[in-house]
């Protein structure tokens, strides 16, 4: 059975409310879980506020970098979503700080040390970070021993206020 660190859904907060934001979404991931992992901040993006395509931007941004998590990082990572008053913000990191799933020193097959490779798909190694930086608003990429992170931001839209 796999391991998770759901946190629940929540409302955005209120404007005002922490500058950091409210933690909608914290999830390990590996290979296995990309699928419940991508409907998950689909929901959390929709559930923020953001429009149908707008979420999926969000969805889509997020499992490129889980995929580059896996197929080129040490395989495993965590996914965590913030919610402020005027934005929706998910980093991304792999597990060489400890963020994947703990196997009790064993090894799970649905969490493969390496991913499996996949049949031939005639794209060109990149696109991932190249869609995550068209469709967020601010990108921001760190890299060192400790492994990776990939932050990203995708602002609210403003609300209408009435005319007097």
């Amino acid at each position: 059975m796999p391991v998770t660190t759901d946190a629940p859904l929540m409302q955005p907060p209120r404007p005002g409310s922490d500058a950091d934001g409210t933690v909608v979404l914290d999830r390990k991931f590996w290979a296995a879980t990309l699928s419940p992992l991508r409907e998950a901040v689909l929901a959390a993006a929709s559930a923020a506020g953001l429009s149908r395509d707008r979420s999926i931007d969000v969805m889509l941004a997020a499992h490129e970098l889980a995929a580059n998590v896996i197929r080129h990082g040490s395989g495993r990572g965590r996914l965590c979503m913030r919610v402020t008053a005027r934005a929706v913000s998910c980093q991304v990191s792999d597990a060489r700080t400890g963020a994947g799933p703990d196997l009790g020193g064993q090894r799970q097959a649905d969490s493969p040390a390496i991913a499996p490779a996949q049949a031939a798909w005639p794209v060109e190694h990149g696109h991932g970070l190249w869609l995550v930086r068209r469709t967020a608003d601010q990108v921001q990429v760190m890299a060192g021993p400790a492994g990776s992170v990939v932050s990203m931001t995708f602002n609210l839209p403003v609300a209408t206020l009435p005319t007097a």
